[in-house]
């Protein structure tokens, strides 16, 4: 019996992409694109005690476990590979073959790596303000400057839009802010609070393109100050700013128009409703809301992310279904006008974050250390191949808090690939 074996039974058959193993034991197509290397013992014990992404993770941030070659074609194929999930009878006789060939030591869970999150229950009291603000520390106040280098200039940290896939990442960047404005209708005078501001470039973009007065709100305590030294260096101080805040304390209201981007995936299933309502009292009637969020392809699926992306990347983080997400903010007060799918923009996204990392590795690395950027090229290579299979999705939703007599402002059929069409209340409210 060979570690190689061990692996064998693990996916029910060969694995399906080549692997070697301290032992000398391989498995596995030889001549494939990739190859995944168990390094020692402690590999084969995180993925015993935690099979599936949470032990990948601990085996491949703790560098007990390499992946040699494209690592986003051996994840693609290992996630498939294990679709099939390990009955209790199956980790019994892996445990069984395991223990001919491994040290006993190596069948209990080695020590944790320390980037990884406490378990769920140790955090506190789910999505209050402080367990929320810490949640939001871990993963964005990691470093500025690794930040800049995985994003590039337009520091833009959630999915793009490409017009074709040969598009730069900062020319998609771009086109996704300016795609919100477009269908926010954003016009010069506006009043637009932007949720989750992140490091301000949704906020600059509409300050500079569409003469907007902007207010961004994030947790973050280096987002909110890189983005308001950004903004100054830009000459837009005297119109826009970004505050270190929560959404739920703010205080101003009558807004002409609101975006949140890659901010509600952060609040919760049983605070979606609450989240809703607070934005929609912050709009002025006739005032716009756009939503911009990761989702569940079902809403037969829990909302909870997987334990890999909990305890590393987005603690308390949850996906809704793309219907959850319309009914809550149609049941709190707005008219959803408008729903688009963004999945093949996310996976061309992380593609070009991945390769920023690799492209300039040796800074990263020296930024943050090698266990933490090893951390984030395995999240979004995990996370492209999500977006590949249809396992999680991107939606934008457009509302409308619609006025007196229902009015909404709404041009009878807009368009978002040109400049946004005059606002016709007056046709509308006619019909």
């Amino acid at each position: 019996m060979s570690v190689a074996r061990v692996f064998e039974l693990y996916f029910k058959g060969a694995p399906p992409v080549a692997l070697r193993a301290y032992d000398g034991s391989r498995t596995g197509p030889p001549d494939g694109p990739a190859e995944v290397e168990i390094r020692s013992p402690d590999a084969v014990g995180y993925l015993l005690t935690a099979p599936g992404q949470l032990g990948l993770a601990r085996a491949y941030v703790s560098g007990a476990l390499e992946i040699h070659g494209d690592l986003h074609h051996a994840l693609h194929a290992l996630l498939r590979g294990r679709e099939r999930r390990l009955t209790p009878a199956d980790r019994a006789q892996l445990a069984r073959e395991a223990a001919h060939v491994l040290d006993p030591s190596a069948l209990r869970r080695p020590p944790l790596p320390p980037e990884e999150a406490p378990p769920a229950w140790r955090r506190g009291l789910r999505h209050s303000q402080a367990r929320d603000a810490a949640a939001i520390a871990h993963h964005y106040d990691v470093s500025n400057r690794f930040y800049e280098i995985v994003l590039g200039p337009s520091m833009a940290y959630s999915c793009a839009v490409f017009r074709t896939p040969h598009d730069s990442l900062q020319d998609a960047q771009a086109e996704k802010f300016d795609l919100v404005c477009r269908k926010l209708m954003l016009r010069p005078g506006d009043r637009l609070l932007d949720i989750g501001a992140g490091w301000g470039g949704m906020v600059a973009h509409a300050a500079e393109h569409y003469g907007v007065r902007a207010l961004g709100v994030t947790l973050s305590v280096r987002q909110a100050e890189w983005a308001r030294r950004m903004l100054a260096g830009r000459g837009l101080a005297s119109r826009t700013e970004v505050r270190l805040l929560d959404y739920r304390n703010i205080l101003e209201c009558d807004f002409d128009a609101i975006c949140s981007i890659g901010m509600s995936e952060h609040v919760g299933a049983r605070e979606l409703g609450g989240y809703a309502a607070a934005l929609v009292e912050r709009l002025r009637p006739g005032g716009r809301l756009l939503n911009h969020c990761i989702t569940r392809p079902s809403g037969r699926q829990g909302a909870r992310t997987g334990a890999f992306i909990d305890r590393y990347i987005f603690p308390d983080g949850e996906l809704e279904a793309p219907g959850t997400v319309i009914s809550a903010l149609h049941d709190h007060g707005l008219e959803v006008r408008h729903e688009e799918s963004l999945r093949e923009h996310y996976a061309l996204t992380l593609k070009a974050w991945s390769e920023n990392l690799e492209r300039r590795w040796p800074e990263a690395v020296a930024e943050v250390g090698e266990r933490r950027a090893r951390v984030w090229r395995l999240y979004m290579a995990v996370s492209r191949v999500g977006f590949d299979l249809n396992r999680i999705q991107i939606h934008q939703v457009l509302g409308v808090r619609t006025g007196a007599g229902g009015r909404s402002g709404m041009p009878l059929r807009p368009t978002w690939e040109q400049a946004a069409p005059a606002r016709e209340p007056e046709l509308l409210a006619t019909h």
